[in-house]
């Protein structure tokens, strides 16, 4: 089943069809909102609020475009939602025994060490800048898509993902990687 053929579906009602959506762009939102909380279990329940609102909203979504975005800024709407209301700073995204469990065992020393250093170099970053580089290179979203998402013009996430990923490279240029670079 095609997304457009599941949107359609979905439209008319048919549950079955939104588990197709659910599962093929789940395991994008789950990951995304973990870069974005930090936390396992509030990006859990965050994807889960995030689908019941695109469930009850599936009939006004516009078929022509892409459903991954449209599902993309309504986790992104969720979680300054939940921010806004309960007034929580940004949670570092390395804390312990939270992200560490997306890494995968069978992952090289050096793997595990990169990814805990881009993290850490993740977490420094203003949340605005995190948000597009998250959006754009973990949830694989092109710049138009991201400016959707996230309610901003594309002009406002090349600038932000220019500046982040200006911050990022100086952040892990001072840094050792297992293999001297």
């Amino acid at each position: 089943m095609t997304d457009d053929e599941a949107v359609l579906a979905c439209q008319d009602g048919d549950r079955d069809a939104f588990r197709h959506v659910v599962e093929r762009y789940k395991d994008v939102l789950f990951g995304t909102a973990v870069l974005m909380t930090g936390n396992r279990t509030e990006a859990e329940e965050h994807v889960q609020e995030a689908l019941l609102s695109a469930w009850r909203g599936i009939r006004g979504f516009q078929r022509e475009r892409p459903i991954k975005p449209w599902l993309v800024r309504i986790l992104v709407n969720v979680v300054i939602s939940y921010r806004r209301k309960q007034a929580v700073p940004t949670v570092s995204i390395d804390e312990p025994g939270e992200l560490s469990d997306l890494v995968d065992i069978g992952e090289s020393l050096e793997a595990q060490e990169e990814r805990q250093m881009l993290r850490n170099a993740l977490s420094r970053l203003s949340p605005e800048h995190r948000q597009v580089v998250v959006l754009r290179y973990f949830a694989e979203l092109t710049v138009p898509e991201v400016a959707r998402a996230i309610g901003a013009r594309e002009g406002t996430v090349k600038s932000r993902l220019s500046r982040a990923l200006e911050q990022l490279r100086e952040q892990l240029s001072g840094m050792e990687v297992g293999n001297g670079a």
